[in-house]
């Protein structure tokens, strides 16, 4: 059973937060770094990671962290309605069992507890990712040639969406 959890503050967490990410690295998803991912990379990332506009969800399987997901929140006084999801990565290991979809649906309750009603994403173009969001209701409204590199260094074309409900309250 997949169980999704809030991380408040990085401490016990930080060894399996940095081997989830250097194995999704190494799988090959564009996650803005390359291969090999060091661990000091990735211990610097993960502690930059938490502020008050930041937070940081973890799919546990077996109470292994298999997944996580941020919520990151605008920070713009205009835009209090607006979110980007972001690192939706799962554990090569536990790909194909339902934890991105269980990751992702946890962290859209919680933008609507958020009241926030414009989220935003991007993606590989030609990822797998691409069909979860598209399932979820998330809308492409742009493609941009050679966005990003993945971890081997090839350009990747990039997609971006978004998901509007306005019908939360405004």
């Amino acid at each position: 059973m997949i169980t999704i959890k809030e991380i408040t503050k990085i401490t016990t967490e930080q060894a399996e937060l940095v081997e989830l990410f250097q194995e999704v690295v190494a799988s090959g998803a564009a996650m803005n770094f390359l291969h090999p991912m060091s661990e000091e990379t990735a211990i610097e990332y993960w502690n930059g990671v938490l502020s008050k506009h930041v937070r940081l969800f973890v799919a546990l399987l077996e109470d292994e962290i298999v997944g996580t997901v941020q919520l990151q929140m605008s920070d713009k006084e205009n835009a209090p309605h607006r979110a980007e999801i972001a690192k939706l990565m799962t554990h090569p290991k536990a790909q194909r069992k339902g934890v991105a979809r269980a990751i992702l649906n946890y962290v859209l309750k919680i933008a609507e507890e958020e009241n926030r009603t414009l989220l935003l994403l991007d993606t590989e173009k030609d990822g797998p990712a691409n069909a979860l969001y598209q399932s979820e209701g998330f809308v492409l409204y742009g493609e941009i040639p050679a966005y990003s590199q993945d971890p081997f260094g090839v350009f990747k074309d990039g997609n971006c969406y978004y998901k509007y409900s306005p019908q939360i309250s405004q």
